[in-house]
């Protein structure tokens, strides 16, 4: 009796962590759940004001007339997508990296300058940068080409900092063993320093690669032809002055949703690791 007695706190403790787990885990799919429901009704299904928890009758046409209307170009728009986030991704997270590691690392006079000026960098909108950057990419011919897209989202203010703080806690006594060696800086970096920030790098590489392919405003002003579009570029075309196609709407959203979905899945550990170890945790 006196071991059930004290093992009564520990169920009820059990109990009640597994019944708040269970609610967590029912709001963050209950989106995911109405995308598909939404995107397997037709139009009346959706408006009617009777509830219903599944469709009666399924309609994958809808996720088939995505890609076979010729004025939503919904398969190019998902290939520039992944183009624009395979390449921001990897790029703006290694320039970040070395950025990161030179202000971390190298003592070069002017560095904290540099520094100030990326944090600064952080707290200038948007807004004020937008108009400047679309007449810098217009006057260059970024117009309605995918590198206009990629190439002001190379730059991370945000993951040079982060690298930072992870460098600065990165042993020295490694690095100077490769000085032994007969390593520059460069060598460090290449050869000790970024091996070694695998965990940081795949975590923001992964937040970056679902930032590229969530963007829109920007997109939305430099590609303006249909050639330049974006997935969510294409999604917003359902959304007019004149009609609104709501299961065409959810269809795109599921398909536009499964490769960040993918992402998160691969990548959600990398992320926690990379975050615990870039100088953020309490």
């Amino acid at each position: 009796m006196k071991t059930t007695t004290r093992q009564l706190p520990q169920l009820v403790s059990r109990s009640v962590r597994g019944l708040l787990a269970g609610l967590l885990t029912a709001v963050f799919l209950a989106p995911f759940y109405l995308m598909l429901r939404n995107a397997l009704m037709d139009t009346q299904g959706l408006t009617s004001p009777e509830w219903s928890w599944w469709p009666s009758t399924m309609h994958w046409e809808n996720f088939s007339s995505l890609f076979s209307d010729p004025a939503l170009h919904m398969g190019q728009a998902l290939g520039n997508s992944l183009l624009i986030a395979a390449i921001t991704a990897p790029v703006s997270t290694l320039l970040a990296s070395a950025a990161g590691y030179a202000l971390a690392r190298i003592p070069v006079p002017g560095r904290g300058v540099v520094l100030a000026l990326v944090v600064a960098t952080l707290m200038i909108p948007g807004s004020v940068t937008f108009v400047p950057t679309f007449v810098v990419v217009g006057s260059m011919g970024g117009v309605n080409t995918l590198w206009g897209i990629i190439a002001p989202g190379l730059f991370n203010p945000f993951a040079v900092l982060l690298f930072r703080n992870f460098y600065l806690q990165f042993p020295s006594e490694i690095e100077e063993a490769g000085r032994l060696d007969g390593l520059g800086w460069l060598g460090l970096y290449r050869r000790i320093a970024l091996p070694s920030s695998g965990a940081m790098l795949a975590s923001l590489g992964a937040l970056a690669f679902i930032d590229s392919w969530n963007a829109f405003l920007w997109p939305l002003v430099i590609g303006q032809d249909p050639s330049a579009w974006t997935a969510q570029i294409a999604l917003s075309t359902f959304l007019t002055s004149q009609t609104i196609n709501l299961p065409g709407l959810f269809a795109g959203a599921v398909v536009t949703i499964a490769p960040l979905v993918a992402m998160f899945l691969v990548a959600q550990r990398y992320i926690v690791e990379g975050i615990a170890t870039s100088g953020l945790k309490g």
